[in-house]
C-alpha cells in the first residue's frame, strides 16, 4: 500500500539529518514534523517496504524506526482512552492481521491526556485479546503501532522487517545492571545486544580513552582481554581484574609505542571527529587482519551529514565501513563499526 504518510523516527535534534537523508533518496517527497523526534514522508507510489530498503541498502545513518500510518485519533477525541482503544480496533481490524502480533506504543511531545502510554497499550492489548489475537511485545512479523503526539494519537502497522528496528520508535531500553561503572555502557550493550554484527569471539581489545572503565567492563564480560589506555584512572573494580592492563598514556603515544595486536579496537573519546578519526587510522597498525574497531563520532544538529561522511571517507581508506547509525544510547554521537582488510 503507498499514499499513506510513511513515519520515520529519529533522536531529537536529528529529525532533520535523518530528513535529509531521505530526500536524497527520495528528492520528489514531502516532508513533514510530528513530533520532536518522529517525522513523515510521502511520495507517489512510495510503500514503507520500499522505503524500509532504501534505508538499508543505503544505509542512512539517523533514520532509526519506520511505521506506516493506517489512521489517527485527533486529539480532542484521544483525550478519552476508551475512544482511542475503538478507533484503533476499528482501524486494525480493516488490515489482514494474523493471530500473532507485536504491539508498539510511545510517545512524541505532549498530549494532554489523563492516561500513560503504557495504560494505552494495555487497553490495546485487553482489546485486540477479546478478538482472540495475541500480543507481544516484540518479535512477531506483524507489528501494530500506536504513537501519542501533539496533534493526537496516529496509529500504524508493518512489518517486523519494514520497521528497521523491533523497539517502539527505536528506542532501545536497557535496564541499569549490576555493577555498572558509567552510562557510556548502555551503548556498547546496544549495539552487541540489537545489531548482527559479527564481531571478534572474544581475544585482545584495545579501549582507547577507558577512563573510568564502562567500556572495559562489557569488553571484559564478552570475553576480551583488555588494554585499557587512558592516564585518568579507572574504577577500582577492575584493579583485581586478571584480564584488564591499564596502560596510563593517552592513545597516540601508545598506539606509536605499543607491540600489542588486537581483535578489537575501541574509542569513545571526546574528541573532534576528524581527530578521532585519525587516531583509528593510527590503530589500524596495531590491528590483526579482519580486526574491528568501535568508533564513536562526537557530533552537532550542525552539519552533521557532511561531517560524519567526511570521516567515514577517511576511515575507508583503511577500513570497510560494517555498520554507522546513531544508536539510542548516543546522545551527540554517531557509532561506527569497521573491519581491517584481512
Amino acid at each position: 500500500m503507498s499514499g499513506s504518510r510513511l513515519l520515520f523516527s529519529a533522536a531529537e535534534d536529528y529529525v532533520e539529518s535523518a530528513a535529509s537523508e531521505l530526500r536524497e533518496l527520495f528528492p520528489d517527497a514531502r516532508f513533514g514534523s510530528i513530533g520532536p523526534d518522529l517525522g513523515w514522508i510521502v511520495a507517489e507510489g512510495l510503500a514503507i517496504g520500499a522505503l524500509a530498503e532504501a534505508c538499508l541498502q543505503t544505509p542512512t545513518i539517523f533514520v532509526r524506526h519506520l511505521m506506516r500510518e493506517v489512521g489517527s485519533v485527533p486529539a480532542p477525541v484521544a483525550a478519552n482512552l476508551d475512544d482511542v482503544v475503538a478507533i484503533a480496533i476499528g482501524a486494525w481490524a480493516q488490515l489482514p492481521l494474523k493471530q500473532d502480533v507485536s504491539l508498539q506504543v510511545w510517545s512524541s511531545g505532549e498530549l494532554a491526556v489523563d492516561y500513560r502510554t503504557d495504560e494505552l497499550r494495555l487497553a490495546l492489548a485487553d482489546a485486540l485479546g477479546e478478538r482472540d489475537i495475541v500480543v507481544a511485545r516484540s518479535g512477531n512479523e506483524q507489528v501494530l503501532g500506536a504513537v501519542v503526539a501533539p496533534d493526537g494519537v496516529i496509529l500504524g502497522f508493518n512489518s517486523l522487517a519494514s520497521g528497521l528496528s523491533d523497539w517502539p520508535g527505536g528506542r532501545v531500553r536497557l535496564t541499569k545492571p549490576k555493577g555498572q561503572i558509567a552510562r557510556s555502557e548502555f551503548k556498547l550493550e546496544e549495539l552487541f545486544r540489537v545489531h548482527d554484527l559479527d564481531l571478534p569471539d572474544g581475544g585482545v581489545a584495545i579501549d582507547l580513552g577507558a577512563s573510568p572503565g564502562g567500556w572495559t567492563r562489557i569488553l571484559r564480560q564478552w570475553g576480551f582481554t583488555v588494554w585499557a589506555v587512558d592516564p585518568g584512572k579507572l574504577d577500582p573494580r577492575l584493579a583485581s581484574d586478571r584480564g584488564v592492563h591499564h596502560v596510563k598514556m593517552t592513545a597516540g603515544p601508545f598506539l606509536n609505542l605499543t607491540d600489542v595486536v588486537a581483535d578489537l579496537v575501541v574509542n569513545d573519546m571526546r574528541m573532534d571527529p576528524d581527530l578521532s578519526t585519525l587516531v583509528m587510522l593510527d590503530a589500524v597498525s596495531r590491528l590483526k587482519p579482519g580486526g574491528m574497531t568501535i568508533q564513536t563520532l562526537k557530533v552537532t544538529p550542525h552539519n552533521t551529514l557532511r561531517t560524519v561522511r567526511r570521516s567515514l571517507d577517511l576511515l575507508r581508506r583503511e577500513y570497510e565501513i560494517v555498520w554507522a547509525g546513531q544508536l539510542h544510547h548516543n546522545r551527540n554521537e554517531v557509532t561506527v563499526v569497521a573491519r581491517k582488510a584481512a
